[in-house]
């Protein structure tokens, strides 16, 4: 049985835990060992995907008064706030790594299995045959992509990757409330009616992961190394108007 570390951090402000995430993704580039990391942010923060332009958050008021963040993978910007983030890196030549959609889905269909366990019977998104809108919604969880968690027609959950230096890196998000900084947004206790709590939740998709991947965890803190590598590169990008405002 193969084994995956784990690490779980308390919450953190936007910046920096995209460095850790960056940081992480580096290890396991040079440890050639998967790594999952679930998180959540302090204060509630909007994080722009990679290629999305800074300017048009002008156009959802409601979350304008939260920090800004640029992500390293791509997608829709994202409040978080009533949600779990998840990171999840493995080595290039990994079987999870090819083809690209092998990791949205497992990582998805495992969390379809997680929320059964409180009734909740969520569905991946059939493959898009529409002609795509010129102009996507601004906001991740108002799109819709092959592969998405729905729950009554709803997006609860969706996930980007980016690839490079002999690491795929995935990030997710589950949206479990409705947040007042995005309104219009109904989340897995929304729609379900059930008291769903985060780290149940996560327990409850962790043990969903083993199972399917017939891996162990190894639960283990952020190494010296990670953590002065994650403060470089939170001064260095993350904290940096060039960064978050590059488009």
């Amino acid at each position: 049985m193969n084994t995956w570390r784990i690490v779980q951090c308390p919450a953190r402000r936007g910046d920096w835990n995209m460095a850790v995430d960056e940081a992480l993704a580096e290890s396991v580039a040079a440890r050639g060992e998967c790594c999952l990391r679930f998180y959540s942010w302090e204060p509630a923060t909007l994080s722009l995907g990679y290629f999305q332009s800074s300017a048009n958050r002008d156009t959802h008021p409601a979350s304008r008064d939260c920090p800004l963040v640029r992500r390293a993978t791509g997608g829709g910007a994202i409040v978080h706030d009533r949600e779990i983030t998840y990171s999840f890196a493995a080595p290039a030549d990994s079987p999870l790594a090819t083809p690209a959609p092998a990791l949205y889905r497992l990582l998805h269909q495992t969390l379809i299995r997680a929320l059964n366990h409180w009734r909740l019977s969520a569905t991946l998104c059939a493959p898009i045959t529409s002609k795509p809108p010129a102009v996507e919604p601004f906001l991740c969880f108002q799109r819709r992509a092959d592969g998405d968690v729905l729950l009554d027609g709803w997006k609860i959950a969706g996930s980007a990757q980016r690839r490079r230096r002999g690491v795929v890196m995935q990030h997710g998000s589950v949206l479990l409330g409705r947040s007042p900084a995005a309104p219009e947004l109904p989340g897995v206790v929304d729609l379900g009616g059930e008291v769903v709590i985060a780290a149940e939740l996560v327990a409850a998709w962790r043990a969903e992961l083993a199972g399917q991947c017939q891996v162990c965890w190894r639960s283990d803190p952020l190494g010296t190394d990670e953590l002065q590598r994650a403060e470089q590169l939170a001064d260095q990008t993350y904290r940096q108007a060039e960064w978050t405002h590059r488009r």
